[in-house]
Formats: C-alpha cells, structure tokens, sequence
C-alpha cells in the first residue's frame, strides 16, 4: 500500500470539511469539547464511509457519480452558506446581543458532512487502485486512516475557528456562510472546467 499517496488523499479530502469546521467553530456560542467532539466524529465518520460506499458501487456507477457529485456539494454547501448569511444578516437587524448562534443540529451536521464527503465518494472508486489496496482489509485500513485524520484536522479546525470568531465574532457567520458557498462554486468549477 502507498501510504503516503493515502495520507496526501486524506488530507485533500478533509480540507473542505476543516473549512466547514473552522466555519462552525467561529459562530458557535458556548463551544464546548462535546461540541467539537461531534462536529470532528461526523466529518471523519462520513470521511471514511463515503470512499466505502463509493468502492462497493465500483466502476457500474463511476459516470453517474462524476456526473452528479459537484452539483450535489454544489447545492448542499450553497444552501447552507446563504441559511448562515441570510441567518446572520437576520440577527443583526434585530439587534440581536451576541452574533453567534447556538451549537449546531446534528442534522444540519449530517447535511455538511455529506455535502463535504461528496466527493470521497468518488475517490472511493479509485481509491484501490491509487494506493493499492486491493483487498477488503488493505480498504478498511485506508478508509480508517482518512477518517483519523479528516478527525484531527477538524478538531483542530473547530479551535482555530473559536479563536478566529472571538476576534471578528460579528462578521464571523456573513464569512463563514460566504466560505461555504465558495467551496461549494470551487468544487463545481473544478469539475465543470478542470476535469
């Protein structure tokens, strides 16, 4: 197995979701370790799950899925991005005392995680190929090395995005919203014009 094509896959693949953590690290009030702990599990989880489940559709659905997948992240990152303006925009014409908003849902955190780990579904169809492992067991190890380390880097992603929304708490959401709408016109260009 190339592990080190496998740690740079990992990395590439969990920086969407660091940024989405950074995002909910800096608008969320009375962040707590648990809150963070859930944000850090469910990106690393769906991470790792997705490159499954995207192996066990195998080479039958690998157009359909290069086909759908930026348009998907596209709308699901979008819509969430512009609830998070919009939401921001809101609070501040009522004048709202503090500008962050309470922990997130857990199913709004499903909703990111599945618009982040798109497109490990699609990594997951060559995934056996790019770092050789060709077997179920070489697989499981693989995905569990990309949901350790999609977990570190949105622990840590949260922390960063805590100390970034003290800073600059009022814009923190407009920024935070605005990031996600851009990662989501990135990776629909990446695939439109790039690939």
């Amino acid at each position: 197995m190339d592990y080190l094509s496998l740690v740079g896959i990992a990395i590439g693949l969990s920086m969407d979701a660091f940024a989405v953590s950074i995002t909910n690290g800096a608008v969320t009030k009375g962040l707590k370790f648990s809150h963070a702990l859930k944000i850090a599990c469910c990106f690393g989880v769906f991470q790792a799950f997705m490159p499954v489940l995207g192996w066990l559709i195998g080479k039958a659905g690998e157009g359909l899925i290069q086909q759908l997948d930026h348009w998907v992240a596209f709308v699901l990152l979008g819509y969430i991005g512009g609830k998070m303006i919009y939401d921001a925009w809101k609070e501040r014409n009522e004048v709202v005392e503090c500008q962050s908003r309470s922990p997130i849902r857990f199913r709004m955190l499903l909703v990111m995680s599945i618009a982040t780990s798109i497109d490990a579904l699609a990594t997951g169809i060559i995934l056996p190929s790019a770092v050789g492992a060709s077997t179920a067991m070489l697989m499981f190890y693989a995905v569990s090395i990309i949901g350790v380390i999609t977990f570190c880097i949105c622990l840590s992603g949260v922390y960063i995005g805590k100390k970034f929304g003290n800073i600059f708490s009022s814009k923190a959401e407009f920024l935070g919203g605005a990031v996600l709408i851009l990662i989501g016109c990135k990776i629909l260009i990446e695939h439109l014009f790039f690939s």
